[in-house]
């Protein structure tokens, strides 16, 4: 599966989330699951995600992806780990510019 972009539909990104959910559901009932993806989302640090997303996230707002990643892991009883710890600056970004001065917020 491909997650939308920012710029999708909000009918793109409710298909999505819908499919996501239901191939999570059909997972056997393990003691933990891990799900890994680029869900093409920034994630903020408001107080109100803090049990789901910690307090080290790059954004200081979730962008609409943001909020729709928070949501489904809250309701999936899912921790989004990159916002939990830490990094030094070198791993805060996915990418950076040609010329090597501007990382994406």
């Amino acid at each position: 599966m491909h997650a939308p972009s920012e710029e999708k539909s909000d009918e793109a990104k409710d298909s999505f989330y819908e499919e996501l959910e239901q191939v999570f559901d059909q997972f056997p009932k393990y003691h933990m699951k891990i799900l890994l993806g680029d869900f093409n989302a920034k994630v903020g640090r408001e107080n109100i995600f803090k049990a789901t997303i910690g307090q080290e996230s790059l954004h200081q707002d979730s962008n609409d992806n943001g909020v729709r990643l928070v949501n489904f892991a809250t309701s999936q009883n899912l921790i989004v780990k990159s916002t939990n710890f830490p990094h030094r600056n070198i791993h805060e970004y996915t990418w950076t510019t040609p010329d090597g001065k501007t990382q994406p917020d």
